[in-house]
């Protein structure tokens, strides 16, 4: 049976031309399309779809707000239509932390290979989507810093010096590396990360990111030197990599082509510092679909690094980190939750080791 979709969004021509795009697919049936959310909780009642599609700002109630209801009364598998814009983002930033699964930018009519380049990127999302642990949203308390902050690591100068970790993350990654970097101390070795998403989100990503966590997150210009206390993030529109400089380790960025299909890519990152062969280094693959990652963090073992991914259970989408465990690239495999304390063992028995020799 096909997957079946409803598309809620108050443009008549979004709703058209997203039709056109999701039937195009013999596997996938857009069963409904709502003008607003009143009238999607009656399809969702009588249609019963697999997959949502829906739009951010939409009359009668907003989409945030439906999207909260929905995820704490029926959860269901969601992607958000947004605009790409910088409020968009932040937007849509929320909607992820609320549950939804996925997002993408609104299609333009007016180009046809970017819309058939779209139209393959939302239909293989609606299939990802389709078979995601979603599970029930509980309603969010925002505040500005973890409430009790977790004792401080006391690495030694030299282990924070000489130690980089890099997290790779795509489809529910937004979330699962927000919860890793929230439960870190900022006594930390400089933390570089890879999220798939549109340039236009990154940096309000990595502003999210700052606002949570103890570390002071950033989305990397470029020529940034590595420092403790500082995670960065790629920007959407390029591939990021850590190179050795008459400074120490700095980030360089490029628009290379994509890897993965992706700009940037994770593999991208991970192969830069299998390069340079560092033995303190720490990988990290958690939540996403495809395959982006695992090849990279092989060479990262390789050479000598401790690689950990998120196991089935407490993903999104076990797409990256089954692809890394099926081609030997871990070292351990462990949920969300305990992904931060694995870190910090890992990083307190490099220490010790380090002091013994």
């Amino acid at each position: 049976m096909p997957i079946k979709v409803l598309v809620v969004d108050d443009s008549a021509l979004m709703r058209a031309l997203l039709t056109e795009i999701i039937n195009g697919a013999p596997d996938l049936e857009v069963v409904g399309a709502a003008p607003d959310p009143m009238v999607a909780r009656e399809m969702i009642k009588s249609l019963n779809p697999d997959v949502l599609t829906l739009d951010v700002e939409m009359p009668r109630m907003d989409g945030l707000e439906f999207l909260d209801r929905l995820m704490r009364l029926r959860p269901m598998p969601v992607i958000m239509i947004s605009s790409l814009t910088a409020a968009g983002s932040e937007v849509t930033l929320k909607a992820l932390e609320l549950g939804a699964v996925d997002f993408l930018p609104k299609p333009r009519a007016d180009n046809i290979s970017m819309l058939q380049s779209y139209g393959e990127e939302i239909r293989d999302k609606i299939r990802v989507a389709a078979g995601a642990q979603v599970k029930s949203a509980p309603r969010i308390v925002r505040q500005a810093a973890p409430a009790v902050a977790p004792p401080k690591a006391a690495f030694s100068s030299h282990l924070l010096a000489e130690t980089v970790i890099a997290i790779g993350a795509s489809t529910g990654g937004t979330e699962a590396i927000k919860d890793v970097l929230s439960a870190l101390p900022k006594e930390m070795p400089p933390i570089v990360m890879v999220q798939h998403m549109p340039e236009t989100f990154t940096p309000s990503y990595a502003r999210r990111l700052d606002s949570l966590s103890r570390l002071t997150v950033i989305e990397a210009q470029g020529g940034e030197r590595l420092q403790p206390g500082m995670a960065y993030l790629a920007p959407g529109h390029s591939h990021m990599r850590v190179k050795k400089s008459p400074r120490g380790l700095v980030l360089e960025l490029s628009r290379d082509e994509p890897v993965n299909r992706h700009r940037p890519a994770a593999d991208v990152l991970f192969w830069s510092i299998a390069e340079l062969a560092r033995k303190h280094s720490l990988g990290v693959i958690l939540t996403g679909m495809g395959k982006d990652g695992a090849k990279g963090l092989l060479a990262m073992r390789e050479a000598g690094a401790w690689n950990i991914g998120q196991d089935q259970a407490s993903c999104v989408v076990y797409g990256m980190p089954r692809e890394a465990a099926e081609i030997g690239a871990l070292d351990e495999v462990a949920s969300l939750q305990t992904i931060p304390e694995r870190i910090l063992s890992r990083l307190r028995a490099l220490d010790n080791a380090s002091a013994r020799n």
